[in-house]
């Protein structure tokens, strides 16, 4: 009987163990009010909401991925019926705030949600008017302008506060022929710093101009 037993011992503990863990299966499995779960992932857009007029929020931070548990026996979760939102009705002093997502959903059980929170920054939109100024392109050799004119004269410039404050003019580049030659052309004005560089993420109306120039030869 000893000898039975010793022969292939492993094999016959392995079976013992699948049996017991196929009878727990199954017997759980089918137990009143016991449902087997598993974990699926979601990643879903963060949107704000609530955000005041004459407002602008900016975040680095784009999506969420969101872990739920829910029923083997049940349909998954498509990402279009969750949220993530950030919620900035209630902000409204400029700056960096710490907004934590909060997910809008069916009745779910979250396991995780990464990021918990995100960084914004809000800054109050402005609008004011700037003059059109000309910038030539090119060398002379020879050629002078007689006169040059653009329309509008003015253009509207909106952004937040803080890039606004770096804009110092806006400019249409005009290149400089080679010989005398009348010049009339559609051109985007650009919103420039101090040092002549392009002020990004501010908007221009209109933004394209006509202008016009005439070039004449320089007198010896």
């Amino acid at each position: 009987m000893l000898n039975l037993l010793k022969n292939n011992f492993g094999l016959k503990v392995l079976a013992v163990g699948l049996a017991l863990a196929a009878w727990g299966y199954f017997h759980l499995a089918a137990a009143p009010g016991t449902t087997a779960r598993f974990d699926q992932s979601l990643v879903v857009p963060i949107v704000v909401t609530g955000l005041k007029p004459g407002y602008q929020a900016r975040y680095a931070e784009k999506v969420a991925t969101i872990v739920i548990e829910v029923p083997r026996s049940g349909q998954t979760v498509r990402p279009d019926q969750v949220q993530a939102v950030l919620e900035v009705g209630e902000l409204v002093d400029p700056g960096f705030h710490n907004v934590p997502v909060k997910i809008v959903s069916p009745d779910l059980a979250i396991k995780s949600l990464s990021p918990a929170s995100v960084t914004l920054s809000l800054d109050r939109l402005e609008e004011r008017t700037v003059p059109v100024s000309f910038d030539y392109v090119g060398g002379r050799h020879g050629i002078v302008v007689e006169s040059a004119q653009v329309n509008p004269p003015t253009t509207a410039i909106r952004g937040v506060a803080a890039d606004l404050s770096r804009v110092t003019g806006v400019r249409v580049e005009i290149p400089i022929p080679g010989k005398p030659q009348k010049f009339d052309s559609m051109i985007r004005p650009t919103p420039t710093d101090a040092r002549g560089d392009e002020v990004a993420n501010v908007q221009i109306s209109p933004n394209i101009v006509r202008v016009r120039a005439r070039f004449v030869a320089a007198h010896p």
